[in-house]
């Protein structure tokens, strides 16, 4: 049997592919992360060729950081993600900031920190 590379794949192929390897690497957070993703994947259904793209490569890039992250057994080996670049996040829309604030929060909430009043407010207010 020959192996088939990412090349070979439709579009909707590598979305679905790269959809399931997300999901499979959110063991972690299961409950936050697979809605996030499910959010994420249904509303990027019908963008245009431009987003997809984007979206696709920001995705595929995510996936590598956390398989990395994680290793071989699923387990953390320190802290999760990276540091995000203040000059992308002015970049964002303001649905987009909205989320990632939202996203915040509840990540804070699932790890039983407390959320303060500067969390509420934006520590830019």
């Amino acid at each position: 049997m020959s192996k088939i590379t990412m090349s070979q794949l439709t579009h909707p192929q590598r979305v679905r592919l790269l959809y399931k390897t997300i999901l499979r690497l959110h063991r972690e957070l299961r409950a936050l992360g697979d809605n996030y993703v499910r959010d994420e994947f249904r509303r990027h259904l019908k963008c245009n060729p431009m987003e997809a793209q984007l979206f696709m490569t920001e995705w595929a890039r995510y996936a590598s950081t956390i398989t990395k992250q994680l290793g071989l057994r699923g387990k953390p080996k320190g802290e999760l993600g990276e540091p995000l670049d203040p000059q992308s996040v002015e970049m964002l829309k303001d649905d987009q900031v909205v989320q990632l604030y939202e996203l915040m929060l509840a990540t804070k909430a699932l790890d039983g920190d407390t959320i303060t009043a500067d969390d509420v407010r934006g520590s830019n207010q």
